[in-house]
């Protein structure tokens, strides 16, 4: 059954340009996974996926690494950081709630970002960008996601690209933050076989994440896909408030 609904999810995320990773956090604990495995398991996901995404967008053109470079500044040694804090498990699954609330609200908000034509680009600045890529790496490392979900509708939203390269960016900074997220991950962990009975789930977000490159290139429109993955954000953050709090 998790195996179904990581494809579902990664297939979801990926159409708009994501890789999943807070409903895989926030599965796996509804599903009481030993919370120390949680994070690396969802990261492993994460990689997987936007590794096919930053695949489509780059032979789409879309890349500008100019664009990226003062994000990556900020989160990937934060991510780093962050993926090395030792939490207790009440506020690891506290934050996550509060990044999944946040994020569905802010991918709300974007929705309406897809409709708008002849948006005026507003360049923001080199150390603003540095900033806000550093407190998503450090959230994104303590709590096992890339942090695309809250950067791309803050981006939208501050209007500081077209929404093709936000999407690229939001792929690219995903990638590379769960990459450095996982070292830090990683180096608390001793027991590598205690991932073995979850080696199922790459290979579901692997072709979840092909579908949903299909549906976003082929099939539905991009503000149908974008309010659709803040509806499944929401439910889930809704469904993990439940289990946290009553």
């Amino acid at each position: 059954m998790l195996s179904i609904i990581f494809f579902l999810v990664a297939a979801i995320y990926a159409s708009v340009g994501f890789a999943g990773g807070t409903s895989y956090l926030a599965l796996l604990t509804i599903y009481d996974v030993e919370y120390l495995l949680i994070p690396i398991i969802a990261l492993t996901c994460n990689i997987i996926v936007a590794s096919g995404n930053c695949f489509n967008y780059i032979r789409a053109g879309n890349l500008d690494i100019k664009f990226l470079t003062p994000y990556f500044l900020g989160s990937i040694p934060l991510a780093y950081i962050g993926g090395k804090f030792q939490i207790t498990k009440d506020f690891f699954q506290i934050l996550l709630f509060f990044c999944l609330t946040i994020s569905s609200l802010l991918l709300l908000i974007q929705t309406r970002q897809y409709k708008l034509t002849n948006q005026i680009i507003k360049k923001i600045p080199f150390f603003s960008a540095v900033f806000i890529g550093a407190i998503i790496g450090l959230v994104s490392g303590i709590v096992g996601i890339g942090g695309g979900i809250l950067l791309s509708p803050i981006l939208f939203n501050l209007k500081a690209a077209q929404p093709n390269k936000i999407v690229m960016a939001a792929s690219l900074f995903i990638l590379i933050n769960s990459i450095a997220g996982f070292l830090g991950q990683i180096q608390k962990f001793n027991n590598i076989s205690q991932l073995q009975p979850y080696l199922y789930l790459p290979l579901a977000v692997l072709l979840g994440g092909q579908l949903g490159n299909f549906l976003n290139i082929k099939i539905l429109k991009s503000h149908i896909l974008a309010l659709l993955t803040a509806v499944l954000v929401l439910i889930v953050a809704i469904r993990l408030g439940l289990k946290i709090f009553f």
